[in-house]
């Protein structure tokens, strides 16, 4: 299985960051992690999330729950396009983003401005945060999935749009399709 290079490819990110941290003993990169961290278990004793497998880095605190598995065997590398639906959420449940429609109407987020489409990205180019590629890079075609990461993986200590700093986000995620980049 490819988890060894998503583990160590974490790590790195985790040390890297831990270097260029503020000295206010509340605000390091350790600090917030084991925030989140703590956060993420006490979401997850109030929300259980079970599936037919999953991951936890318990360094990092990442977690992918495989909520349907479609045993492809087609899993995505650096490069190839994919096709991706996603409804991304707070801790409090509070949906902030989703690219399907009747969760955006559900959730008092829908916007006529937008097309309500699966997304659309070039694996390992760095277009999205690093949970959700992360998580893209151990899916198969067709699998569906809720991945909990805490903040360093998603928006950091910056607040994007209703997101405040030092966020743990959830994204369901369902890989729809790849599309083979031109490494093959």
């Amino acid at each position: 299985m490819r988890l060894q290079p998503f583990i160590s490819f974490l790590a790195l990110v985790l040390i890297g960051i831990s270097f260029s941290a503020c000295v206010d003993p509340e605000s390091t990169v350790e600090t917030i992690l084991e925030r989140d961290k703590k956060a993420i278990e006490e979401y997850l004793a109030a929300n259980p999330i079970t599936g037919p497998k999953d991951f936890v880095d318990e360094v990092t605190g990442f977690r992918v729950i495989w909520q349907e598995m479609s045993n492809s065997g087609q899993l995505p590398v650096p490069g190839d396009t994919v096709r991706v639906n996603y409804t991304g959420k707070l801790l409090s449940n509070k949906v902030f983003d989703t690219s399907i429609e009747s969760v955006a109407r559900q959730n008092n987020i829908y916007s006529e401005n937008r097309n309500y489409i699966p997304i659309k990205f070039i694996l390992g180019r760095g277009q999205l945060i690093e949970g959700f590629e992360a998580a893209i890079a151990i899916m198969e075609a067709g699998d569906k999935a809720t991945v909990i990461m805490p903040s360093l993986y998603g928006y950091g200590n910056a607040s994007q749009g209703d997101i405040p700093p030092n966020s743990p986000l959830i994204f369901e995620l369902h890989l729809i399709d790849i599309k083979k980049g031109p490494q093959q």
